[in-house]
């Protein structure tokens, strides 16, 4: 499978963010969201075998880890790469875009991070909402605001679909006034994350962090 990076960092995002994590970066993507801080990733990255990626995350005392792209879900081995972590106990999240049905990942138990891609992405219509369906309480589902257009069309998703899973609310990076989408969330009653990508608070846009 070809693998864009794997390093060792805080995840910045959701749930869990906070938290020491090994990340897995696979290479492609199907979608060219207007927003996207990971383009490197599109065509970027060497042939590993499932071997050798279980080897090199050994060097971190880490248990957590992300599969992410990209989007990985595009590499079919990315399946057996999950049952490969999971066997070794690992607590493994898969970051996907939405745009693929995730009834695969549903069969095993990893945490679903998965976005649903708003207006100003410009990949709005590539969506699968059937997938919103087949997320589990532990699950996340995350809409990235780039302005009001987008908050009152994820606030249409939230209600017409009722997730049980969580909901993650996040400004884009540099655009999204954080207060103005923090006030909406409390205007509106929301029962949603508001995450602010501490990883880029931390250490900016600099590449493996």
């Amino acid at each position: 499978m070809k693998i864009n990076e794997i390093f060792h960092s805080i995840q910045g995002e959701g749930f869990d963010a906070g938290k020491p994590t090994i990340f897995i970066r696979l290479t492609g993507c199907n979608l060219r969201c207007s927003y996207c801080d990971t383009t490197y990733a599109f065509y970027e990255g060497k042939e590993m075998e499932i071997e050798e990626i279980m080897e090199e995350i050994k060097k971190w005392r880490c248990r957590r880890v992300c599969i992410t792209g990209g989007e990985p879900l595009l590499q079919e081995d990315v399946y057996s790469l999950i049952d490969s972590l999971l066997e070794k106990g690992y607590d493994v999240s898969v970051e996907t875009n939405g745009s693929i049905d995730i009834r695969k990942l549903v069969e095993r138990n990893v945490t679903i991070k998965m976005d649903y891609k708003l207006p100003s992405s410009g990949m709005n219509e590539k969506m699968l909402e059937e997938n919103i369906h087949w997320l589990k309480e532990k699950d996340e589902i995350k809409f990235v605001i780039g302005n009001r257009e987008d908050y009152e069309y994820a606030l249409g998703i939230m209600k017409r679909y009722s997730p049980k899973c969580h909901i993650v609310v996040q400004p884009v990076w540099n655009k999204m006034d954080v207060k103005k989408v923090a006030q909406w969330i409390l205007d509106d009653g929301i029962d949603a994350i508001l995450s602010l990508q501490i990883h880029k608070i931390i250490w900016g846009e600099e590449r493996g962090k």
